[in-house]
């Protein structure tokens, strides 16, 4: 398959690099599944699924939760894991990204790429004959709005869900919009004129959008954004790369703080970040202590999606194209 920005869904992808890749049937499969999952080893059954797999885990930026929830989930459902670092690999300068992506194919199952250039992910995923997931880009970070729309899931159903984002029209809420889109929860997203969405990814959020009844609101007013909202969502201002902007984004980005004040307009809402938290900058402290039970709690979740359906009959999605 070729590897377009935002795929139209006519056949299952090999790879999770964008959301909208997929149609909403595979990603509500993808949710079923991860909750089944969740339910067995809550339970303390351990389904090894993943028995004799490898996962490459390739980080260009430092991680926590990715870097944590992979392994740890790989572990859970019996794979194992080899992590690579910039330095080691050589990614485009030692060798060349199609040279690596034909190696890594040949001794691993699959692997998990935190880049800063979506371009990059998606060469390698055009490379290699393995799955490729996007644990992050600058671009899109699509696992972490799966796992935040599963934590929303659990709550409440999806089509029924209004879910506001509150800050930078960066990589989050990128995916956040496709996700909502996709699978009909409704998206309302406040940003500075400056820094929105880019185009390509609202016009496509807005496609899906059509396709699915989800009710899409982008605006400059935070207030407007959470007003009738169940889940109020926000992410750091600077992220990873931008250290240079932090004081300028600082500034813009005050009246974007996630705080009592603004949570006067969405009482019952909860309040979802997918971490790193800057107290007293996107979120105050009342607020991320006080209200935001998801901070950590779908954290945990991350480490079901891409692999989700191995031991699913027919195998239709990428995990079944390990075995």
């Amino acid at each position: 398959m070729s590897h377009s920005l935002f795929g139209k869904g006519e056949i299952v992808p090999k790879d999770f690099l964008a959301l909208a890749d997929w149609k909403a049937s595979e990603l509500h499969a993808l949710l079923n599944r991860a909750d089944e999952l969740k339910r067995m080893l809550s339970v303390g059954e351990q389904p090894l699924v993943l028995q004799g797999k490898t996962l490459a885990l390739y980080f260009e930026k430092p991680s926590l939760r990715t870097r944590v929830t992979f392994e740890v989930g790989m572990a859970q459902l019996g794979g194992s894991t080899i992590s690579l670092q910039p330095e080691q690999v050589g990614l485009g300068q030692r060798e060349s990204v199609s040279d690596v992506a034909r190696g890594l194919s040949r001794w691993v199952d699959g692997i998990m790429m935190r880049t800063f250039s979506h371009e990059v992910v998606c060469d390698f995923a055009r490379e290699a004959s393995i799955p490729v997931i996007n644990g992050l880009t600058d671009l899109l970070h699509p696992c972490q709005a799966m796992a935040d729309l599963q934590t929303v899931a659990e709550r409440m159903p999806l089509g029924e869900a209004v879910i506001a984002y509150v800050g930078d029209g960066n990589n989050v809420s990128s995916s956040l919009l496709h996700a909502c889109a996709l699978l009909g929860a409704h998206f309302q997203i406040a940003t500075p004129a400056t820094h929105t969405l880019p185009e390509a990814v609202r016009k496509r959020g807005e496609e899906l959008a059509r396709e699915s009844g989800s009710k899409l609101l982008f605006t400059s007013d935070p207030a407007e954004a959470v007003q009738g909202a169940n889940f109020v969502y926000t992410d750091v201002w600077t992220s990873m790369g931008q250290e240079e902007e932090a004081a300028e984004r600082r500034s813009l980005f005050a009246p974007y703080q996630v705080n009592a004040q603004l949570l006067s307009h969405a009482p019952e809402a909860f309040v979802l970040h997918c971490l790193p938290a800057h107290r007293g900058e996107e979120i105050s402290a009342e607020v991320l202590e006080g209200r935001a039970a998801f901070r950590a709690l779908r954290v945990a979740t991350i480490l079901f999606f891409s692999f989700r359906a191995a031991s699913q009959p027919g195998g239709a999605d990428l995990v079944a194209r390990l075995k």
